[in-house]
């Protein structure tokens, strides 16, 4: 089973939101980074960009598959994580920690109350299983 851990909120798309302040952390799920296996490329939005939620933001490419980022909520990109994107493998160590990809600033707040809590992206795992 997956690390999934209480403290964050979750896309259906296997994206995590830190709420940090007035920003929201963005990274990608250890469910995500699991299916993927070893990361070895991200696309990342520049800062400034807007996001619009459910849209793609970004790309990650693993020696399986490549697959599109979605922004979690709309907001504009405050900051974007640069290291990550010259050690993506990062994202395959600590989905949670040093592999978080965006920080955005989100026009609403009710965006992030609308996202899954712990118990909520447990249980789409669940069903994923299945």
């Amino acid at each position: 089973m997956s690390n999934v851990p209480a403290d964050l909120k979750y896309t259906e798309e296997h994206e995590w939101v830190r709420t940090e302040g007035d920003v929201v952390v963005v990274g990608i799920t250890d469910h995500a980074q699991g299916s993927l296996g070893d990361v070895v490329f991200l696309d990342l939005p520049e800062v400034g960009r807007q996001l619009t939620r459910g849209k793609a933001f970004g790309v990650v490419e693993s020696v399986k598959a490549v697959s599109d980022l979605y922004a979690p909520v709309d907001g504009e990109v405050v900051a974007v994580n640069s290291e990550l994107v010259n050690a993506p493998e990062q994202v395959n160590k600590e989905p949670y920690g040093a592999a978080w990809m965006l920080k955005v600033k989100p026009k609403s707040a009710a965006d992030v109350a609308g996202l899954l809590d712990a118990a909520g992206y447990a249980a789409l795992l669940a069903k994923i299983a299945k």
